[in-house]
């Protein structure tokens, strides 16, 4: 797995809810790439064209509340995003995130990182740098296996990495 992160932020508010990551008239199909078109377009029409690999979105409390669908992760690792930061995470949205291979932290400052500055994640630390602001925020790493889990891609290659090294 890459430790190391780098892209633009892209900031939103508390409360964003998995019908406004995805919206449900796009929940006819599974496609990572098919879904991360339509990414974020009822909060913000321009995330979908304007995201590259390895940008970052970052927002207040409760990031993916609402229902439990998983499209809501897949859409926004299919758009290029590497990473969620955000002040807290709906319990659903954070499992099936880490279920599908999205990197997600919890962290207190993201009210310091404004739309466009360039961050920096190290995953294994929980360090995120904003070097538009030189500034240094912190987030609980997770531990290993989750890393190697996040890093395999998410929880089914994980399992098969593990039963192929047992040989089964």
């Amino acid at each position: 797995m890459e430790t190391t992160l780098k892209g633009n932020a892209w900031v939103y508010g508390d409360n964003v809810d998995t019908d406004v990551i995805i919206p449900a008239r796009y929940l006819v199909t599974s496609d990572e790439r098919s879904l991360a078109a339509h990414c974020m377009e009822d909060i913000d029409e321009t995330y979908a064209k304007g995201v590259s690999k390895g940008d970052v979105i970052t927002a207040g409390n409760n990031f993916g509340c609402g229902s439990s669908r998983e499209h809501a992760p897949i859409a926004i690792k299919g758009s290029g995003a590497s990473c969620v930061i955000a002040k807290s995470f709906a319990r659903i949205f954070y499992r099936n995130a880490i279920n599908i291979g999205l990197p997600i932290l919890e962290c207190t400052d993201t009210d310091r990182i404004a739309k466009g500055d360039l961050i920096e994640i190290d995953l294994t630390k929980g360090t995120i740098t904003n070097r538009t602001k030189g500034e240094t925020y912190h987030a609980k790493p997770f531990p290993e296996f989750l890393q190697s889990l996040i890093g395999l891609g998410g929880l089914v290659p994980y399992v098969r990495t593990r039963l192929s090294e047992q040989g089964r």
